[in-house]
């Protein structure tokens, strides 16, 4: 059933990334229908007997999942066509990666009740991030467009770009994501510190998961904190999202990645 779903969202995404603009209603209500197929068919294929259903692909399911939720959200305060064109294709195809890569399942007998949550918690931390630095990325290339006046690789993306909201108003949006992305893998940390003490009989595992994700944990708080007292922005905000960013691809996607597809193992 799931995969139904799946392929629904995905085709719905891809429509209503086509329709124009003069059609918002119709945009918005096949968007939201296409958000809701892809929250379920992710709650099912993650749900196994037993287990979760983890792996790279349900991960970045998961994290255009979130870049949807927050188009849709921000849409009702800010012009958000252009990243409408951008996000929509992306979540389309990320949306039937778990039917394609299904991952492996962890098994949850003997484990605290909790330690779904844990796992919950890091996969929408790891998803916000992801998204808060495909979000840089785009001011990157909004900026370099403004300035430079230099054609975008294809009109649609340029087009695009143009209708992104004002370089401040993208700024905003960054740091909310990355605040609220901060706050969801602080808490990861902690919970994986009590689960860690459970399961291996110390506070921390220091495996490269771990260490990664301290790493990644230490650049957005300090991005954060740079904003907050040293009004850090621009290239030195892009640098820090991007560096944090590829610490948290290093100490879960990536890897699982490199099992999963490169090398054909199943990993916990």
């Amino acid at each position: 059933m799931q995969t139904t779903y799946f392929y629904a969202a995905a085709l719905l995404y891809v429509v209503c990334a086509l329709l124009p603009l003069r059609l918002r209603g119709l945009i918005a209500a096949g968007t939201s229908l296409a958000w809701l197929l892809h929250a379920g068919a992710l709650w099912f294929d993650m749900h196994a007997p037993g287990g979760l259903r983890i792996g790279f692909a349900v991960m970045l399911s998961a994290a255009l999942w979130v870049s949807v939720a927050a188009y849709l959200v921000e849409n009702r305060n800010f012009a958000l066509d252009g990243l409408r064109r951008m996000v929509l294709p992306c979540a389309a195809i990320a949306a039937v990666l778990p039917a394609v890569f299904p991952g492996s399942v962890f098994q949850l007998k003997g484990q605290s009740p909790a330690f779904g949550w844990h796992i919950a918690v890091a996969v929408l931390a790891y998803s916000t991030l992801t998204i808060a630095a495909f979000h840089a990325v785009l001011m990157a290339l909004q900026e370099a467009r403004l300035h430079t006046r230099a054609p975008a690789p294809a009109r649609w993306f340029g087009r695009s770009l143009d209708q992104l909201p004002a370089l401040l108003t993208m700024e905003k949006l960054l740091f909310r994501l990355i605040g609220i992305g901060f706050i969801l893998l602080t808490l990861t940390v902690l919970s994986g510190v009590v689960f860690s003490e459970q399961l291996f009989g110390a506070a921390l595992k220091w495996d490269h998961k771990t260490v990664f994700a301290l790493l990644s944990w230490v650049l957005f708080g300090a991005l954060l904190a740079g904003r907050r007292w040293k009004g850090w922005r621009g290239k030195t905000a892009l640098r820090f999202t991007l560096a944090g960013f590829a610490t948290l691809v290093l100490a879960y996607v990536g890897s699982r990645f490199v099992f999963e597809v490169v090398l054909h193992r199943v990993v916990a």
